[in-house]
């Protein structure tokens, strides 16, 4: 991976694990650097899940493919808030 698409990876993890938490009602008990971990591995898992289903790769903007990732995002910022309330 050359280190413009890693730049890209680090970025567009940022906006994903950022629009997660937003979704999500109340107030999460994680912080940043937790929020841009989850929306990387999020963005990471979602591109494979997209290109698997075959939306990966559209004509214009891939919509599906960051509904996919904001979902995990999502997901992830609700299950590891959870279970730092839970310590």
């Amino acid at each position: 991976m050359e280190i413009s698409g890693l730049i890209s990876a680090l970025v567009i993890g940022v906006i994903i694990g950022v629009l997660g938490r937003l979704v999500l009602p109340g107030r999460q008990r994680i912080g940043v650097l937790w929020t841009i971990v989850v929306g990387i591995a999020a963005a990471l898992v979602g591109t494979a899940l997209a290109r698997a289903m075959g939306v990966g790769s559209t004509d214009g903007v891939d919509w599906l493919e960051w509904l996919i990732q904001i979902a995990l995002a999502a997901l992830g910022v609700a299950a590891l808030s959870r279970a730092k309330g839970l310590r």
